[in-house]
């Protein structure tokens, strides 16, 4: 057996859309994608942070992506989704729509290309290809930094 063949891991993902980009994230960090739900705001909280939801009594931080991306804002809409995700601690993530479940060989990911602006490349852990598409793999735990974890654990 080659080195590739045995190195090649298949990665299951959940992808997802901001805007025109579709991202990944590793499916085990994925507890739920639920519709958009009315989020309460929370004074003086980080600014990606829209507020908390109930969750089935548990109350839920929840991020939206485009704010954290930097990209530009979009009022929810039908495809709108929270997608409830495990980061040390659980936070819902506002996404503009979840596209599926797919599997990835890890050989057709690249490593993230150097950023110049945008969402930074510590967030992102490479780039899948998958026909002709490209998926923007994200390292979820590092999504968000010691410190603004603990803000947002401050929320709950």
């Amino acid at each position: 057996m080659s080195a590739s063949v045995a190195s090649s891991v298949i990665l299951q993902l959940v992808t997802f859309r901001l805007g025109s980009e579709e991202y990944a994230i590793d499916i085990l960090k994925v507890q739920e994608i639920n519709r958009m739900v009315d989020i309460t705001s929370v004074p003086n909280s980080p600014a990606d942070v829209e507020g908390v939801i109930n969750l089935r009594g548990k109350v839920i931080p929840v991020i939206n992506l485009r704010k954290k991306f930097g990209l530009g804002s979009k009022d929810a809409d039908a495809q709108s989704r929270i997608m409830v995700v495990d980061v040390g601690i659980t936070v819902g993530l506002i996404v503009d729509s979840v596209s599926e479940v797919l599997r990835l060989a890890s050989d057709t990911v690249e490593p993230p290309p150097p950023m110049t602006g945008g969402i930074g490349s510590e967030f992102i852990r490479g780039v899948g290809k998958l026909q002709d598409r490209l998926l923007i793999l994200l390292d979820i735990d590092k999504l968000l930094g010691h410190d603004e974890i603990h803000a947002v654990a401050q929320l709950t």
